[in-house]
């Protein structure tokens, strides 16, 4: 599948506007509830294996509100949710129509994972792909160009709901039991027919690189039936330690709200009750962004830190032992070792997005930080896996037009059963990912 020049310049484009069009606040429409993503049976759940599929539909595809010719697979399949408890989750899947194109590729797979970022399950690719109107349309258009041409091209694309039906941001594990249930959910469904030997790429940029990197990470240990599956994961702008991102990114004029929205996604998907700490202006940030999609998030907090929302006894975060406990809880790393070849971009031209680079961990891409991806993939190198890494001056949004043909290229080489490359004695040395610890 070729990436022509014409391709890139439209992804540039369109990552231009969507700079524009998500520093704009919108007024969100109104969604009805579809009840097929409901699922209220607590006995089946728990009796059910992970990723077994609990209901399926099939639906026309929307894209940007619009009605398509593609005809989609969704299912409602049981995963794990952050405490390890079993919970119901949603993906979405394209086959190939095989009466109308060819299906030499349909056991080629690809889990797409979308940067749709937010707080409202209402969000969730899911609902847009079902005809929903909540998202942004910039965010479709520019995800279609992202895995598009694999629809075309007759491969399986699986794109799940990879925050949960809570719609907890920011909560990697989370993401990751999600992510890995999706491709067994896909495997289960004999809708889908997929061979037991297909093959899985997993690929996403920013939100969507937290999903694709903790089910990397969580594989081996979580979903071994999945060994003979997965071979490789691509991913670009990367949260890697939330701890470190929120120094880096608090009060900077576009990415400032991200703050407050991971800590309320993180809290959400531990149970944390975070108030008890907060200060008014903090409870009035936590509770305007209850259900807030980053669309409306962007460049509307420039001036919210941390200072801000926490008591002073609290300004201290190693006092508040269940913040300690979760944001340890979701650095990359420490979940487990891919067993399979890993390729990851990193953007660091965060001051063409507004953000300073931080005296502490350095450059990022606005939003991430390129010390802590580097840090990620030299633990990786050292234990033995292939990994390719290459960092860009570009910023978060415009690093995904580098991305994208850097990462179609060798999920291709991936599913031609090319040697995966790898320039880990390269890498330079990046931050400590050390946890930090509780200080009462």
């Amino acid at each position: 599948m070729p990436f022509r020049p014409s391709a890139r310049h439209l992804l540039l484009t369109a990552a231009q506007t969507a700079v524009a069009a998500l520093m704009v606040q919108g007024a969100a429409h109104a969604a009805t509830p579809d009840p097929f993503f409901q699922y209220t049976d607590s006995a089946q759940l728990a009796a059910a294996a992970p990723g077994a599929v609990l209901k399926s539909r099939t639906i026309t595809a929307y894209l940007a509100g619009i009605k398509t010719s593609y005809q989609a697979t969704q299912i409602v399949y049981r995963s794990t949710d952050a405490l390890q408890r079993p919970a119901a989750n949603v993906t979405t899947i394209f086959t190939p129509d095989c009466s109308k194109v060819s299906c030499a590729n349909k056991n080629k797979v690809v889990s797409y994972q979308s940067f749709y970022d937010s707080l409202n399950p209402e969000d969730a690719p899911s609902r847009a792909y079902a005809g929903g109107t909540r998202l942004p349309e910039v965010l479709p258009a520019v995800e279609a160009v992202l895995f598009g041409s694999y629809v075309k091209n007759g491969y399986t694309v699986i794109i799940s709901d990879t925050e949960g039906q809570k719609a907890n941001f920011a909560a990697g594990p989370e993401y990751g039991y999600n992510t890995l249930d999706s491709i067994r959910a896909a495997f289960n469904s004999s809708q889908i027919g997929l061979s037991k030997s297909a093959k899985v790429v997993m690929m996403g940029y920013s939100g969507g690189a937290i999903a694709t990197e903790w089910a990397a990470e969580l594989a081996p240990s979580y979903a071994p039936d999945l060994s003979d599956n997965l071979i490789g994961a691509a991913f670009g702008g990367t949260l890697v330690s939330p701890e470190h991102n929120l120094t880096y990114v608090e009060g900077a004029p576009i990415w400032g709200g991200v703050m407050p929205m991971a800590v309320l996604g993180v809290s959400r998907s531990y149970e944390i009750d975070i108030k008890k700490y907060l200060t008014p202006r903090g409870l009035e940030v936590f509770d305007r962004m209850q259900k807030a999609s980053i669309a409306y998030v962007l460049g509307q907090y420039s001036k919210v830190t941390w200072k801000d929302l926490v008591k002073p006894e609290f300004q201290d975060r190693t006092k508040i032992p269940e913040y300690v406990m979760a944001v340890n809880k979701v650095i990359m790393g420490t979940g487990g070792t891919p067993a399979i070849p890993l390729q990851i971009g990193q953007g660091t031209g965060g001051t063409l997005e507004l953000t300073k680079v931080s005296p502490i961990w350095g450059k990022g891409d606005g939003v991430m930080l390129a010390g802590d991806v580097r840090t990620l993939a030299r633990e990786y190198c050292a234990k033995g896996v292939p990994v390719q890494h290459k960092e860009w001056g570009s910023s978060h949004f415009l690093s995904i037009a580098n991305w994208l043909p850097w990462a179609t290229a060798w999920v291709n080489d991936r599913f031609a059963g090319k040697a995966a490359p790898q320039n880990c004695s390269s890498i330079a040395v990046g931050n400590p990912l050390t946890p930090i610890v509780y200080n009462p």
